[in-house]
């Protein structure tokens, strides 16, 4: 069973939600597996559409159900080094953004949710856990690992994220 290491971080905007992993990699390697469209069917589902910061591209969710896509805006894509994306749905606004950090030994990844709405502060114990897997699958995805099994983390680290 994985243990949770999500934070729920306060900012002068409202509050983060934010989950890093370390991995032995170059920096360029992790940065493909975030952003190459056939490297992040793997974790995440694959993308289509014009690559860059103020384009919005249409994203597959491999491991949602239904599988949909959903459209996303490049908020930041500053190769290696930082990924923000956002789109809208019906709830509200959801912002991500991916930071890579090269310590020399390995490559740091610091997922980060802004939690921009009420309803995603309430969400957390089902959101926490959803990015625990998507950030393990990640990991599974650059290491060449068994991928995570989401009946793993939900509804198991829902307390922990509750707590938060």
């Amino acid at each position: 069973m994985p243990t949770p290491t999500g934070e729920i971080v306060s900012t002068p905007e409202g509050r983060d939600l934010v989950i890093a992993r370390s991995l032995g990699l170059p920096i360029e390697e992790v940065w493909g597996r975030l952003t190459d469209p056939d490297l992040t069917e793997g974790w995440y589902g694959t993308w289509e559409g014009e690559p860059g910061a103020g384009n919005t591209i249409q994203v597959r969710m491999r491991f949602e159900e239904g599988r949909p896509w959903t459209a996303m805006h490049i908020d930041d894509c500053t190769p290696p080094l930082r990924l923000g994306l956002s789109s809208t749905d019906q709830i509200g606004v959801w912002r991500l953004e991916v930071a890579l950090l090269d310590t020399g030994a390995a490559t740091e990844v610091r997922l980060v949710h802004h939690l921009t709405s009420e309803y995603q502060l309430a969400e957390i114990p089902r959101i926490g856990p959803g990015w625990e897997y998507y950030a393990d699958m990640f990991v599974a995805a650059c290491t060449n690992t068994a991928r995570p099994d989401f009946a793993d983390y939900y509804p198991a680290m829902a307390e922990y994220y509750r707590a938060a």
